[in-house]
């Protein structure tokens, strides 16, 4: 039987994969967890339960609301509001677990659970494990001890989370946003009331696009994974800029005043250019993954910047940034990280803190995001192959040193095994995008060859 909790919790098809009963038990199983762990030492424990809009959100979260206070957990329910704000008020609040009903950016019939530890931080790798160890042997038969009584847990409405939430984005602001017209793509998610609100409290002409949750539409066709809709309304109504969020809002990214992608490694260019100017970026260092843009690192270089590589994944970013004290870090997706206001990504803070780049310069977005190139990508996935030999096979280290020559010091090549399925990713950069394509399909060959 495979692990239950991915990177980012918990996920599958709602009422298939994940059924109200599953999210019952491992709200009651992590409660039991947290409490053996000594968290709840001393008072009694608070958690707070957010969710995105699917329709299945409805009867996940009531499932989770039962299980925490079943096991004697106090429950705030602060409703439709974005992961890095379930994140954001599990701290502020004092409370010991947050509890964030979302797939991201997965379709309609996915959803998922991710727990924050106190702080609003993501649960560790053990306790992750030992809750899903305690899960299943409950869900075996195991009867559980239960408090009875006073003993239970009490459930209340937290109304008050969004408007905390958004006065923490617009506090954290370096400058004000007056002047700047913003489109805003939601994704019919988490971020649809909120990103805009955000915005306008902070200056800024907003139109929206995608702001209009059903509990069926959430990333349909719109979002960060969908950009269409959001360059033809930045330019059709003349924006400075436009920024996409995914549909639980821990992402973004934007387009400039022309409807050109400004991705999650161009982001972090301005990012850190602007936090460097402002003495914001500790240790004069950013955070990325192994499949950040060979450019971004280039243009780091250049403006004198250290650049640390992690493995893809926005929790190896965030280890690597608490393990170093870095401040800005993140991947090419959109995921970015700003740890002196943040614990996870958050896409509202990361548009907002785009916009006030452009509001404090002056400049385009897009002569901002000019301090990067990107170069020319290509990335091939060979299947049914033994990725466990990728890095052991002779023919294929020697089949990636030669394009390793061949490119020099305007290219890059890496291979990745898949984490859940037997094939090889095959990433090939260089100046030239037929040069990419060319030494990206020759190396897929030589991959599926030796280890087909």
């Amino acid at each position: 039987m495979g692990r239950l909790f991915g990177t980012d919790g918990v996920r599958g098809v709602a009422n298939a994969d994940l059924t109200a009963e599953m999210a019952l038990g491992l709200s009651v199983a992590a409660a039991h967890v947290l409490a053996e762990a000594g968290t709840f030492k001393g008072h009694r424990p608070v958690a707070v339960v957010g969710r995105d809009p699917r329709a299945s959100g409805e009867f996940l979260e009531a499932a989770v609301v039962a299980g925490l206070a079943s096991a004697g957990v106090d429950v705030l329910r602060v409703g439709v509001l974005p992961t890095p704000a379930v994140a954001y008020l599990t701290g502020a609040l004092g409370a010991d677990l947050g509890v964030m009903l979302s797939a991201s950016h997965n379709p309609m019939p996915d959803n998922g659970i991710k727990f924050f530890a106190r702080g609003g931080h993501k649960l560790a790798d053990e306790l992750e494990d030992r809750i899903e160890q305690v899960y299943r042997e409950h869900a075996s038969g195991e009867p559980w001890d239960r408090p009875t009584g006073a003993g239970v847990g009490r459930v209340k409405e937290y109304d008050e989370g969004f408007d905390k939430y958004v006065a923490h984005l617009v506090g954290v602001l370096p400058n004000r946003l007056d002047g700047l017209k913003v489109v805003i793509d939601g994704a019919h998610g988490a971020a649809a009331r909120v990103s805009p609100e955000a915005f306008a409290r902070a200056g800024a002409e907003v139109v929206t696009i995608a702001t209009e949750p059903d509990g069926v539409n959430i990333n349909d066709g719109c979002g960060s994974t969908h950009l269409d809709g959001l360059r033809a309304a930045v330019v059709e109504h003349g924006a400075d800029l436009g920024v996409a969020h995914d549909g639980d809002a821990d992402r973004c990214l934007a387009v400039d005043a022309a409807g050109e992608e400004v991705d999650g490694d161009q982001i972090l260019s301005v990012l850190a250019l602007g936090m460097k100017e402002t003495g914001a970026l500790r240790k004069n260092t950013v955070v990325a993954t192994v499949m950040s843009n060979l450019g971004f690192k280039l243009a780091m270089e250049r403006e004198g910047i250290e650049l640390v590589r992690t493995a893809v994944g926005d929790r190896y970013v965030l280890e690597e940034m608490k393990r170093g004290g870095y401040s800005l870090g993140g991947e090419q997706s959109g995921h970015v990280i700003v740890l002196d206001h943040a614990t996870t990504g958050d896409g509202t803070l990361t548009g907002l803190m785009l916009a006030a780049r452009v509001a404090a310069t002056g400049r385009p977005l897009a002569e901002l995001a000019g301090v990067m190139e990107r170069l020319p990508q290509v990335l091939i996935n060979v299947p049914d192959v033994d990725r466990s030999r990728v890095g052991s096979s002779a023919r294929v280290v020697t089949a990636v040193s030669e394009a390793e020559r061949e490119l020099g010091e305007t290219g890059r090549v890496l291979l990745r095994p898949s984490g859940t399925e037997p094939l090889v990713r095959v990433m090939v950069e260089a100046a030239d995008l037929e040069q990419a394509r060319a030494v990206a399909e020759r190396l897929a060959d030589e991959v599926k060859s030796a280890l087909g």
